[in-house]
């Protein structure tokens, strides 16, 4: 911006704005040396904002200045004129410019640079502006950034605060893999539970994890004196709505510190084709609690993400022979309202009772039914609530259930 002395005023403002334009067109480089933190980052935009409101103040002030400036000139060129009547200011002053020979010479050249200077504060006062709603749209991706980045920041339940030490490590964890699949990655993320546990984390949380052939995703571990233990389902307030259909079972719902359900293809993936263990632990109203272990596999969406179990354990579930190749392992395909694959011909488990599940024949189990606050009083009722049968039978429904997983050792090749 050039600045012409023909005016004390136009030089103190043309001297500012040239003064806030230099500020904004040249920030200090960043040090390429070091990733700015969030703070860092926070600071400059909060900065940034501070700037572009500053600015349209400046250029606000800046034109009242200039039409009160305008004012006083078109009085003066009446003035120097002699004309009686005083005219308005702009027609004064179009008159001084125009027509008026007797004009003097540095009052038309004002006027012709103080034009100038209000087209180039309109022109500023646009760029605000729309400097201005993109500084805002970049605060906000900021803070959307921030809080993905803090949701995939592991969190301990029971550990509020996390030594130095500790955060760095756990920061390690949650990286996602390099992007080229045949880079060196320094710090790869865990398949599973299990294998965060062999790398020496002792602490119950939530964390991610990258399975083979998935993507990664968070689970919620439950560590153990005999390993890791990924939660796959959590039933304990009914905050959470498990009547729905093949397609939200197949991808998981819910919130992994609460309420959820992991994902019938997450499942999947985390067991693969070497099986595992799965854990079942029931509570009542009572405050009774019961615990069962035993061996599993999940077949793929082909097989209707069907359950495997050995007979002893199976056969309380209602399962049938699974085929001809495992004649020790019996099979109980998952079911929901939309997709009936359960054992009984004659009636859909899942539409007749709630949730989805591997229901067999209906009447054995079912931990995704209808979460009940207090005992309902008919019968018909009861029975679509969270049951299993073998513990406290068919119509009791259940205060609170956890169903976790752990795959099998791997291979000494893996």
């Amino acid at each position: 911006m050039r600045c012409t002395p023909t005016a004390s005023a136009a030089l103190v403002l043309c001297a500012a704005t040239a003064g806030l334009l230099s500020a904004r067109g040249h920030p200090a480089s960043p040090d390429p040396q070091r990733p700015a933190s969030w703070d860092e980052v926070n600071v400059l935009a909060h900065g940034l904002l501070q700037l572009g409101h500053g600015l349209r103040e400046h250029v606000e002030r800046t034109r009242g200045q200039l039409g009160e400036l305008e004012r006083r000139l078109a009085e003066c060129g009446a003035a120097c004129r002699g004309v009686g009547a005083s005219p308005s200011p702009s027609r004064a002053l179009d008159s001084a410019v125009a027509g008026d020979e007797e004009a003097p010479e540095t009052l038309r050249g004002l006027q012709t640079q103080l034009r100038a200077q209000n087209s180039r504060i309109e022109q500023l006062s646009l760029k605000v502006a729309q400097q201005q709603r993109h500084l805002e749209k970049q605060h906000l991706r900021i803070k959307n950034l921030q809080s993905q980045v803090d949701l995939l920041t592991p969190t301990h339940v029971g550990n509020g605060v996390v030594d130095p030490a500790r955060r760095k490590r756990l920061l390690k964890i949650t990286r996602f893999p390099d992007p080229a699949p045949n880079a060196t990655r320094l710090h790869r993320l865990p398949r599973d539970c299990q294998e965060l546990f062999e790398e020496g984390e002792r602490q119950s949380g939530l964390f991610e994890i990258h399975p083979e052939g998935s993507p990664p995703f968070l689970v919620t571990c439950q560590m153990a004196s005999d390993g890791g233990w990924t939660v796959i389902q959590r039933r304990l307030n009914g905050s959470v709505d498990f009547n729905r259909p093949w397609k939200a079972y197949k991808a998981g719902f819910g919130d992994p510190r609460g309420e959820f359900w992991l994902g019938l293809e997450k499942i999947h993936r985390l067991v693969g084709d070497r099986g595992g263990r799965l854990a079942v632990q029931l509570l009542d109203w009572e405050g009774n609690t019961e615990s069962l272990r035993f061996p599993a596999r999940l077949g793929g969406e082909d097989t209707a993400y069907s359950l495997q179990l050995a007979a002893p354990v199976a056969t309380k579930l209602g399962a049938t022979v699974a085929s001809a190749a495992s004649p020790g392992s019996l099979s109980l395909p998952f079911s929901t309202w939309d997709q009936d694959h359960d054992l009984r011909g004659d009636l859909n488990c899942a539409k007749s009772l709630s949730g989805g599940w591997w229901f067999g024949t209906c009447g054995h189990s079912n931990l995704n039914g209808q979460y009940f606050h207090s005992m309902p009083k008919q019968r018909r009722q009861r029975k679509k609530g969270i049951f299993w049968r073998t513990w406290r039978g068919r119509y009791y429904p259940l205060r609170a259930t956890t169903v976790l997983l752990q795959p099998a050792e791997r291979a000494a090749a893996a």
